[in-house]
């Protein structure tokens, strides 16, 4: 099994924005993240006004 320390994984990480760039990468995470909350949604059923809805009433109830 493989067991990557914080060393290798650091190392992993600048090989990585080396070879595609910051804004990429930023890019390439923005899309993930889209993905993540249609899949969601997709499973709860919700639009993403009511998502937003939510999660900014959860927003305020924990301060």
């Amino acid at each position: 099994m493989l067991h990557f320390g914080t060393t290798e994984l650091i190392i992993i990480l600048v090989i990585i924005i080396l070879l595609f760039g910051v804004g990429r990468i930023g890019k390439i995470a923005g899309e993930l993240g889209k993905g993540v909350r249609d899949f969601r949604s997709g499973l709860t059923g919700k639009t993403d006004e009511e998502a937003k809805q939510e999660a900014e009433t959860t927003v305020k109830k924990e301060n």
